[in-house]
């Protein structure tokens, strides 16, 4: 049997989610067989297409969660350079066909998202990350491993517009280049996506905590110190909510606009 079907799997331990301003979530979880993914659906900028769902990327965070899923648990998968790799050019594909049927050739205006996604294998545990989702990832020796990439607008804020109308239309120019050479990749309809993310190779874990950027963000704001803190909070449903509460309050308090904020706690299973 290829070590990409070996049967391992994960159990649930934590899942929390708080919608942040915009009053409809962009987020979505979830876990399957030996895969776990957190998905942060990216803000509509360019003109969105007629999708059913409340947005598009509400819609698109949804899709890929199903697709994941299906892919996490199909019995067989075209193998790559990783087995978090197989997993998440499996669903890509499967979001190309739905695309396919609903947008044509439309790539530019197809929803998008960032996300991270553990892979359990004989070796440990595989850790892929587009953009700046995050995870926490607590091995057996009690060591804490934080994987992410890169901000999802950094090279927009980079440049330090002063103007807001300059601003955001250096944020929708962005949006259209992503996915070309030399440029952010994120989750939409190419699987060649999977060659451009960052991918970490980690022994056995103990735990894994997935995190959106908006629940990422009580660590930028020292409501924990540290990635460690973060998944120590994070490791029980009342530690996790209290601490998306209190950034939540944090935030109120600073007059920050909130993000979504999504955490999932994993461990393995039989």
């Amino acid at each position: 049997m290829p070590e990409w079907a070996m049967p391992f799997s994960w159990r649930h331990s934590v899942r929390v989610q708080t919608e942040g301003d915009g009053h409809v979530t962009e987020d979505s979880c979830g876990f399957a067989a030996a895969s776990a993914w957190v998905i942060d659906g990216a803000t509509s900028l360019l003109p969105e297409l007629d999708l059913p769902g409340a947005s598009n990327p509400s819609w698109y965070a949804r899709t890929m969660d199903l697709l994941l899923a299906e892919s996490a648990s199909a019995p067989a998968l075209p193998e790559t350079d990783s087995e978090a790799g197989s997993v998440l050019a499996e669903a890509l594909r499967r979001v190309d066909r739905v695309a396919e049927e609903r947008a044509g050739a439309e790539r530019t205006r197809f929803p998008s998202a960032v996300l991270a996604l553990a892979q359990l294998t004989a070796g440990g545990v595989e850790v892929l990350v587009l953009a700046d989702c995050h995870a926490a990832v607590e091995l057996e020796d009690g060591s804490v491993v934080h994987v992410t990439s890169e901000p999802a607008d950094l090279r927009v804020h980079r440049e330090h517009p002063a103007d807001p109308d300059q601003a955001r239309e250096l944020l929708r120019r962005d949006r259209e280049l992503r996915n070309t050479p030399g440029r952010l990749w994120v989750a939409r309809r190419e699987p060649e996506a999977v060659e451009h993310a960052h991918l970490v190779r980690l022994p056995a874990p103990r735990r894994v905590v997935l995190a959106s950027d908006g629940a990422w963000r009580a660590v930028d704001l020292g409501l924990v110190d540290s990635p460690c803190s973060f998944l120590r909070a994070a490791s029980t449903p009342v530690g996790a909510q209290q601490l998306l509460l209190e950034l939540r309050e944090r935030q109120a308090a600073a007059g920050e606009k909130a993000d979504d904020a999504t955490i999932l706690t994993v461990v393995p299973g039989a």
